[in-house]
């Protein structure tokens, strides 16, 4: 069967021009600020097109006219991970080959623009405005979803200089290709292929360049379901035997450092999906999310973090 896409291209806020200084970004909108694709069909079908040249399973574009936001897709199935995980099949076979698919993106130097016919969307760093942006609406959100909670300006002045270093390591590692979204609702399981083209991959059009850790995070630290702290730890480990180059001490501290960003990132997203846009089923998540976190703070490079989220937010608003 066949998936057919239309998302018309002006239906969202701008993208980021790869020449957009910060100030234009923030005239433009979230979308421009946080380098996310605006649902743009141009950028699904590019990223597409070169995720497939790479070997990996994303959906065949059998056609498309991005001009008008249209697109035939290959229809990969509804075996996503977590529906399976769900109904007993054992993880550690699908989780192995989520590793090996991060293995692959992260073992090739991506290009500065992927490229279909007809379009050339720009793969663009996730630098320290987008990752400003993704950080900054816990503080702005969660007080709304949580009344009890009420941040002062130097407990916000203190969020940002705290989280500044660690935006700092996110922007200069962006070096690898980041699917931005890879958790186990967007993995669909393909048994009958090879490696890591077993994983069938969706919702990638947000693509970006950034650290590796950044798409171990979405892996391992999943909203929507629990991944024990054995997975976690078999996930990792097998990373690292795939790629035994890596100083394995400096990512686990990037790891939880970045973890710790994507998850408040969510975390606020959450709270918004929640309080302004009527969507309570968001607020069940979140409980998960506090927990992945607390495990981050516990690194000791984390501790003024753990600092500002103990004085700011008590153990009772984490829920």
């Amino acid at each position: 069967s066949l998936i057919f896409m239309d998302q018309p291209p002006n239906a969202e806020t701008a993208p980021c021009h790869p020449d957009a200084t910060p100030e234009d970004r923030a005239k433009a909108g979230y979308n421009a600020l946080a380098r996310l694709a605006a649902g743009r069909v141009d950028a699904f079908v590019a990223v597409a097109e070169w995720l497939k040249a790479q070997g990996l399973s994303a959906p065949s574009i059998l056609a498309h006219d991005a001009a008008q936001g249209l697109a035939v897709l290959e229809d990969l199935g509804d075996d996503l991970f977590a529906v399976l995980i769900a109904g007993g099949l054992d993880e550690t076979a699908l989780y192995d080959a989520a590793i090996e698919g991060l293995v692959k993106l992260h073992s090739v130097v991506p290009p500065a623009a992927l490229t279909a016919p007809g379009i050339s969307w720009p793969l663009l760093d996730y630098d320290e405005v987008a990752l400003k942006t993704a950080g900054d609406i816990l503080p702005e959100w969660l007080p709304r979803l949580k009344p009890e909670l009420s941040f002062s300006a130097a407990a916000v002045a203190d969020w940002d200089k705290l989280w500044a270093p660690i935006r700092a390591r996110g922007a200069a590692g962006a070096s690898v290709f980041c699917h931005r979204d890879y958790h186990a609702e967007n993995l669909i399981w393909l048994p009958d292929r090879q490696g890591a083209a077993r994983v069938g991959l969706l919702d990638f059009q947000d693509a970006v360049r950034a650290h590796p850790a950044w798409d171990m995070s979405m892996l391992l630290h999943d909203a929507r379901r629990d991944v024990s702290p054995q997975r976690e730890a078999s996930a990792l480990a097998y990373y690292f035997k795939l790629r035994p180059e890596l100083d394995q001490a400096q990512f686990m501290a990037d790891y939880h450092a970045l973890g710790a960003l994507n998850i408040v990132r969510i975390l606020g997203i959450f709270a918004r999906l929640v309080t302004r846009d009527g969507k309570p089923r968001y607020a069940a998540f979140m409980p998960r999310l506090w927990g992945y976190l607390d495990t981050c703070l516990a690194d000791p490079e984390m501790a003024d973090l753990k600092t500002w989220f103990d004085a700011n937010v008590p153990a009772a608003s984490r829920r």
